[in-house]
């Protein structure tokens, strides 16, 4: 009987084992790097255990490290979440070569599955050795790990070593492992997958299908289960397809086999020899908890012989800290506040004055919603993120509230190149123009000198916002009736709350301040001075750091004087255990270079003037 549970990973999943362990009356540990002291998963454990230094694979991949903690804080099992080490084979030998509980596949099954090279070979399926143009376009993978991290489409034949290159840094630095393949890639498919749940008594159960094909980078971004319109024949065949994958290495424990759909066929993409980030949708769907049943399995129970039945449909959405217009850059900052409607299901890492840094993922939470039909989950879901109170960061959301209502997503004909046939419209500036009119107002309630009655009415006043990368300037005056401004009726305003009627139609806005940002309803605004600051000015041509995070390579040949054309690569940053390739933005000779590898950077920060040709 396990009474304690280490959980070797950080963020969304650890608080997620965590809540189980609690309810299962199993005391809980952490591990945490230094940026993570204060994180969530370290303050809601029982006990927690510093892995010094902030990178992963000082910290989060230390197995060794991470097995200490175990033996010194009296856990006796094991709990490796995803992504990190829960797909390393000699990490679970080391767990139970310390005589702790592994809560996981056993190591045979990890080292069979977990390299997608070994895992395709096993079933039947060699990856290419020698990419030929007829071949293109393929895809790089790595063989080690998940969620899109050392993944490459390359469509032309001289981009295939920079991109295999690039594949193995990104690999080695988020898995531990920089071993990459090549195999052929599928156009338009849709990403299907199989949950299954076996024991150690021979029972190895499917637990129906998930559809994850709104991907961005080969990232998923919403999932579902069931997979929706798959012929009853396809669906008993990916079923069939995935036991027999489980048996064939004598799995133990949950996992998930995926398959990419395309022309009514399945083409077996890999085995996770570990639990999904997109598990929730199947446990809303079949009624189970899949970590409890981790940890029934570890302890030896059997399972059912069946599964339960299925009701209703589950839809999860990720929310990212990333702005999708500008190429899904990673955002960093404080999270104010994070908070979702009743009726759905909130998974996350981070609770109100979070900081969230460089080092790791930067999904936020899991928003997952259910209900008896598809179409009532893809409408509570939208609605829930529409509603969500998210201060901080630039996210995802408006992304997800779209997609969720486009007409190609509702109607189940989506596949994985949903986002880039579709990204312009689902990333279009969605503002409220009369937002930082609101945000104005609320602003001249606060404070004693704005708050009484005025005998003279005043000059006009004026205010100046960003609002979705777009200057705005607002016009109010008080008057001996009050605020007044053009075009509406201001009902009430206090530095909280601003009722408008426009068009004879009452409109309430909410006004939140953080420092120099403003939150009116859902719409985040930054104040500016009244007067531009001229020296914050750039030459044409300059290349600003989007992101923070790190310099980790430089174009080979790459100094002042280079000539270079539009779009060329120029060097790479590492943030959030991604990649992210600067590329020139005009044609010309680069006449500075300040970025070098391993410098630190942070957003706005110069990295190189590309002098553009005359």
């Amino acid at each position: 009987m396990i009474t304690s549970v280490l959980v070797a990973n950080r963020g969304e999943i650890a608080c997620r084992v965590f809540r189980t362990c609690r309810e299962l009356g199993i005391r809980t540990v952490a591990v945490h790097s230094d940026a993570d002291a204060n994180a969530l998963h370290a303050r809601v454990a029982d006990a927690s255990v510093r892995l010094p230094g902030e990178a992963p694979a000082d910290t989060y991949l230390r197995g060794d490290l991470i097995v200490k903690a175990a033996v010194a804080s009296g856990a006796d099992a094991v709990h490796p979440g995803y992504g990190f080490l829960s797909e390393n084979a000699d990490f679970a030998r080391a767990v139970r070569d310390a005589g702790l509980l592994w809560i996981g596949p056993p190591p045979e099954a990890i080292e069979a599955m977990a390299s997608k090279t070994r895992a395709k070979q096993l079933m039947g399926i060699q990856p290419l050795t020698h990419v030929t143009e007829a071949d293109l376009p393929v895809l790089v993978k790595a063989a080690a790990g998940g969620g899109g991290r050392g993944m490459r489409v390359v469509r032309h034949l001289a981009d295939l070593d920079a991109e295999l290159a690039s594949a193995r840094a990104e690999a080695a630095s988020a898995f531990g492992d920089g071993e990459v393949f090549v195999e052929p890639y599928v156009e338009n498919g849709r990403h299907v997958e199989v949950q299954i749940l076996a024991d150690t008594h021979g029972t190895v159960l499917p637990l129906g299908t998930r559809d994850c094909s709104l991907q961005r980078r080969h990232q998923k971004v919403v999932e579902e289960a069931p997979a929706p319109g798959l012929p009853e024949e396809l669906q008993e065949e990916l079923s069939t397809l995935a036991v027999r994958a489980a048996r064939a290495v004598d799995y133990v424990g949950a996992g998930t086999v995926e398959f990419l759909v395309a022309d009514g066929r399945a083409h077996f993409l890999e085995m996770n020899t570990r639990l999904q980030v997109e598990h929730p949708v199947t446990e809303a769907v079949f009624g189970l908890d899949l970590v409890a049943e981790q940890i029934r399995v570890a302890e030896g129970h059997p399972l059912d012989d069946a599964p339960p039945r299925a009701r209703g449909h589950a839809v999860e959405a990720r929310l990212y800290a990333e702005d999708p217009s500008r190429d899904w850059a990673p955002q960093t900052g404080r999270l104010h506040r994070l908070s979702v409607p009743e009726g759905v299901r909130l998974d996350t890492g981070y609770t109100d004055g979070d900081d969230i840094g460089v080092h790791y993922d930067p999904m936020l939470a899991k928003v997952v919603a259910h209900a008896p039909t598809r179409a009532e989950a893809l409408r509570k879901l939208a609605s829930a993120l529409e509603r969500a109170v998210i201060h901080g960061p630039v996210t995802n959301r408006g992304l997800l509230v779209r997609s969720l209502r486009h007409p190609e997503f509702t109607a189940a004909r989506m596949d994985t190149g949903f986002y880039d046939r579709h990204l312009p419209e689902l990333t279009a500036p969605a503002t409220d123009r009369h937002a930082p009119l609101a945000a104005a107002l609320a602003d001249a309630r606060t404070g004693s000198r704005f708050g009484g009655w005025r005998n003279v009415p005043s000059q006009p006043q004026v205010k100046r916002y960003e609002m979705a990368g777009e200057e705005h300037e607002v016009h109010y005056q008080y008057t001996r009736q009050g605020l007044e401004a053009e075009g509406v009726r201001v009902v009430h305003s206090d530095p909280g709350l601003v009722v408008l009627e426009v068009d004879g139609v009452r409109r309430r806005f909410t006004v939140t301040r953080h420092d120099d940002h403003v939150y009116v309803n859902n719409t985040a605004l930054t104040a500016l001075p009244r007067f531009p600051d001229p020296t914050a000015q750039h030459a044409p041509g300059s290349l600003l750091a989007p992101m923070p995070g790190t310099v980790v390579r430089v174009a080979d040949g790459l100094t002042t004087g280079t000539p270079v054309k539009a779009g060329d690569p120029l060097l790479w940053l590492e943030a959030m255990k991604m990649q992210h390739k600067i590329t020139a933005p005009v044609t010309g000779t680069l006449s500075e270079l300040h970025a070098v590898p391993g410098q630190q950077v942070e957003p706005g920060m110069l990295l190189a003037v590309v002098k553009e040709t005359s």
